[in-house]
Order: C-alpha cells, then structure tokens, then sequence
C-alpha cells in the first residue's frame, strides 16, 4: 500500500470516529460522592439538647442540616419535643463535633409543621456553611439521590454517615392499610387533613437519620428531608431488620417553613 493510500485510509477513519463521537450520546458517569460529601458534612449537625445537671450534659437524637445564612437549621417536627424538661432548665440546639470533643450551641424553635413533619431551628452568632436548596418540584421517580445523617444518634457519635437511595416512588402520605382496623391514630389524623406526596426511597435509614437531608449528589442541592421508614412488626424491628424502604419530605415544604415566622 503506497503512503497517499495509507494517508487517505487514516483520514477516513478519523473522520468516521468524529460522526460516531457526534451520533452515539456519551454514557452518563456515576456521581462521584467522595469530591462532595466533605462539603455535605460541613452543614449537617445533631440535634439535641443540653442539660447541665444531666450525665451526660449533651445528648442528640435526630439530624439537622444548615440552609440558607447559615443560621437556619431544618429537622423533623417529631425529633424536637414538645416541652423541654424542667423550666429553663434543659435547652434546646445543634450538636457539632469539635475534634474528640462535643460541642453544644443553643438554637430557638422558629417554626413547626407537624402536618409536614418539619421544624425550623434558628441560630445566633457565626453562621455555619449551608446547603443549597432544589427546585421546588425537584425529584423524578428513578432519580440516584444521597443522604447523609446519624444513622443512631448517640450510639455511633458524631461520624455522619451517607447513604446511596433511589427514588422509587412518589406517593401519598398516607400508606393504605390492609383494613379499618390497622389504621392508626396518626394515619386517621392524617386522613382528615389535606394529603400530600412524599418520596418514598429504596434505601436503609434509621432512627438518628431522622431530618437528615437527602440531595442530589451531583449538584449537592436539597430535594427533601429524611423523615420515617417502613417498620416491619415492632418498631424495635427498624433497627434489627430494617425494611430497606425510607420516606422523605419533598423540599417544597422546606421552603414553605422557612417563610414562616
């Protein structure tokens, strides 16, 4: 083969791999986690309450995580009690790791949407890095989404662990019971007021996940907030043998308790 016959054969097949590069659509990459959770972990905190009295002082039993200036913190309704103990005496806040060390800052309950499960925290002083918020809408059945939490609170420490999830469905709050007799207080009370749509995930959570934010890992924006999983038996169950199924509040309801004052 003479060198113009070999130059014409190379053109030709650089000019077929340049329409193949044109045609055929590049296969999408699996988010890369390690580069964002760093970022992630910097706004998620516990959420807890101190006690000076009380062995120990500090304890938290939820998630929370910072938006906005950085001194507004989102959780779950149900993770904050309804009365501290004691009058000023046991004081609500955020729980942030400082080294080996466990450092408390007070925080004041804002707003509660116990409808939505939500609660927002308000804090003085520095702000802390915040995370972004999605569209309002955000969230497709099928989606990879992440979360990063304290799977059982105080028992694993201030290490916050995430989790891969995937949207498997959008659906009503209320889970259909097998009959009259199985609906619950909580369920008929719901079934009363007006429903509304949830992410339900296929992934493992656990109680100290509880206001945990949910995120697309390849944007780090918030489309929810972890709030219950499927429980089979005894709620002890959840620990024992989790269900492998986890609901989510979507993050339109975020938006809508931070308006409120």
């Amino acid at each position: 083969m003479s060198c113009a016959s070999r130059s014409k054969r190379v053109v030709s097949c650089l000019l077929v791999s340049c329409l193949l590069a044109l045609v055929v659509p590049a296969v999408p990459q699996a988010a890369d986690l390690t580069t964002l959770i760093p970022a992630v972990k910097r706004s998620v905190v516990g959420i807890g309450t101190f006690e000076r009295t009380r062995s120990p002082s500090t304890v938290f039993v939820g998630t929370g995580f910072v938006v906005g200036d950085g001194l507004s913190v989102i959780t779950n309704a149900h993770v904050i009690q309804d009365k501290p103990d004691g009058v000023n005496i046991e004081q609500l806040g955020i729980v942030t790791a400082d080294g080996d060390m466990v450092r408390f800052r007070q925080a004041q309950l804002v707003a509660r949407d116990t409808q939505h499960d939500l609660a927002h925290l308000r804090l003085t002083g520095t702000p802390l890095p915040a995370l972004d918020l999605g569209d309002a809408d955000a969230g497709r059945e099928g989606q990879s989404l992440a979360f990063t939490g304290y799977p059982l609170g105080m028992v694993l420490g201030l290490h916050a662990a995430t989790h891969r999830a995937t949207l498997a469905a959008i659906t009503p709050v209320v889970m259909p019971a097998l009959g009259s007799n199985k609906l619950d207080a909580r369920q008929i009370a719901q079934l009363q007021r007006s429903p509304f749509n949830i992410f339900q995930l296929d992934a493992t959570a656990y109680p100290g996940n509880s206001g945990s934010p949910l995120y697309d890992p390849d944007s780090g924006k918030v489309i929810g907030v972890i709030n219950a999983v499927f429980v089979k038996g005894l709620k002890e169950n959840a620990i024992s043998t989790p269900s492998g199924i986890t609901y989510a509040i979507p993050v339109k309801y975020v938006r809508e308790i931070l308006q409120q004052k």
